[in-house]
């Protein structure tokens, strides 16, 4: 993202369906004795694609430089529905379930991107925060503009059936 402008212009879709990603690939280094992709790298890669996702919300990495605001995720809950392995290709989604002045709420679908299979999910709540005193504050008007817009949108998808989930093994 290169200017406010262009904040503005992707801020005016319609937001009909989920943001798509693609591109990762699950690496070596993410391979545990199991063969299989370790459950601490469903976190990282998932924050990866995160980053990504950013990037054309004006909230990447040259924001947090420009402007010392940043976000920090609050909560999170994974998922984990099949394995994936050494270099098995990516697909993310990315649907907005709720936003206020400093949070969103949103929900993320990791899919084997060559067999099409879900392999994980990953719901978070974050929030927008200033570096120097370490606290909450508002996002700025064009982030907020993109979420009303984008959740506008999004309230319209179904909600994935992993939303919302707490955890728990149920009676026998």
């Amino acid at each position: 993202m290169n200017s406010s402008q262009d904040l503005r212009d992707y801020a005016q879709q319609s937001f009909d369906a989920p943001l798509e990603l693609t591109g990762m690939v699950v690496k070596p280094e993410h391979i545990d004795a199991n063969g299989h992709m370790n459950v601490g790298f469903y976190n990282v890669i998932f924050d990866q694609a995160l980053d990504k996702f950013f990037t054309p919300f004006d909230l990447d990495w040259s924001y947090v430089q420009r402007t010392n605001l940043s976000t920090f995720v609050l909560e999170t809950h994974v998922c984990y529905l099949q394995e994936v392995l050494e270099g098995d290709a990516l697909r993310f989604t990315f649907q907005l379930l709720g936003a206020d002045a400093k949070r969103i709420h949103y929900f993320m679908n990791m899919y084997h991107a060559e067999k099409g299979y879900l392999a994980a999910t990953s719901e978070q709540i974050l929030v927008h925060v200033d570096l120097a005193t370490r606290k909450s504050c508002p996002f700025p008007e064009p982030q907020r503009r993109l979420f009303e817009n984008m959740l506008a949108g999004h309230a319209k998808l179904p909600l994935p059936p992993q939303a919302g989930k707490s955890i728990g093994m149920g009676k026998k």
